[in-house]
């Protein structure tokens, strides 16, 4: 027994088994990516960057019914609002504190309108903590540049909702 054993030391017979296994895996696809420059596939059901969408004549969807503010557990939301002259309520104000938000898309359920949505955006990296305090001006924009990617990813979950 204790031969046996002195054998396989003197063999490094586990070195061998080691040696043999990282040669097996050199010659394998590689499971990484170059992040930067090649990026995976978001799921359409991504939670990433806020953003207010606008229907198709320009005009914004939210009719400030304060529901996302209303279901937002870490209470990221502040909305004002006011009613026009045609009697439709509209949002003067419409805040989202990016410092508080857990992503949970409690809002994005609850608006009736999709109105506020996660969009497909994750980079978004601020060198203070004041450029993380949303408003209406920022998320509005967030939803001209995302616009086409949020409502392909909408339409695709639709049978889900």
């Amino acid at each position: 027994m204790a031969f046996a054993k002195i054998v396989e030391s003197f063999f490094l017979k586990e070195i061998v088994k080691g040696m043999a296994l990282t040669f097996r895996s050199m010659f394998r696809p590689k499971y990484t990516l170059n992040y930067p420059f090649e990026k995976n596939p978001l799921s359409t059901r991504f939670r990433g960057e806020h953003a207010l969408r606008r229907y198709p004549n320009g005009e914004e969807r939210c009719i400030a019914c304060k529901l996302c503010e209303a279901a937002c557990p870490a209470m990221a939301i502040t909305i004002e609002a006011e009613e026009r002259e045609d009697g439709s309520r509209r949002t003067t104000r419409y805040d989202i504190d990016m410092t508080k938000c857990i992503y949970c898309g409690l809002c994005q359920e609850a608006c009736p309108v999709d109105a506020i949505v996660e969009g497909p955006n994750f980079e978004y990296s601020t060198q203070t903590k004041e450029e993380l305090y949303y408003n209406k001006e920022k998320l509005l924009a967030n939803g001209d540049r995302w616009e086409a990617q949020i409502a392909k990813n909408l339409e695709e979950n639709a049978k889900y909702r």
